[in-house]
């Protein structure tokens, strides 16, 4: 069975720069892989690059049997990506940004109702404008709508940042139960000590390249590899 991620020499410029300068990294269906690496390292690069919203410029790039060099956008109803911004609707309420990004993977209204309770979303909000809520709020409603859309593919960029403590803890369940059910989880997070109980495998990046834990362990879950 081939990987849910091959990457071999991958590049990927913001503008000039070579955000990804030849990446090396293979993940096996059902992993759950912690990035690691300092600011500029090219995390959140890599991860828009999976998502299919960057191009690679060269190298190799393999996502779910698609080969995104050829074409990017053939990913993108398999996978849920969960940025820095939160990519919902202002003016939209609640519920209908649920909806939307639900129809938008070919799930229905009922999936992204689900979603919204499982993230511990009161159905008080459900009627709310997303414009009106806190940040903890949003912050909840933008992994409910990844949850919604039922991933093969998971991309989450400092995924506990902006949550209390249980919605930090809703959020490792559902990690885990992504992975039990066959889907690939991917995070970059700075918050070491959740994250890396939550990984079954540690991969840095450094200066775009990956610098260690890129090869897929022979035996998911039996090995973590450590940054050093």
């Amino acid at each position: 069975m081939a990987p849910a991620v091959r990457l071999r020499a991958a590049v990927c410029l913001l503008g000039t720069y070579p955000a990804l300068a030849g990446v090396d990294l293979s993940v096996e269906e059902g992993e759950v892989v912690l990035l690691r690496g300092p600011n500029g390292a090219g995390k959140t690069t890599l991860l828009r690059v999976l998502a299919g919203l960057l191009p690679v410029v060269d190298g190799e790039c393999e996502v779910l049997g698609h080969d995104l060099r050829r074409d990017p956008r053939s990913v993108r109803s398999q996978v849920g990506l969960l940025g820095h911004a939160t990519f919902l609707y202002d003016e939209l309420t609640v519920a209908e940004n649920a909806r939307f990004w639900a129809r938008a993977a070919k799930r229905t209204s009922a999936d992204a109702h689900a979603a919204l309770d499982r993230l511990g979303v009161e159905p008080r909000l459900h009627g709310v404008p997303v414009a009106r809520l806190s940040a903890g709020q949003r912050r909840r409603v933008a992994i409910a709508v990844v949850a919604a859309r039922q991933p093969r593919l998971w991309l989450l960029d400092e995924p506990h940042a902006g949550l209390d403590a249980s919605g930090r803890d809703l959020l490792d369940g559902l990690v885990r139960d992504a992975a039990a059910a066959g889907g690939t989880v991917l995070f970059a997070s700075h918050e070491l000590d959740r994250s890396t109980a939550l990984a079954d495998r540690v991969v840095t990046l450094a200066g775009g390249v990956v610098r260690h834990g890129g090869a897929a362990p022979a035996a998911r879950a039996t090995e973590v590899v450590h940054a050093p």
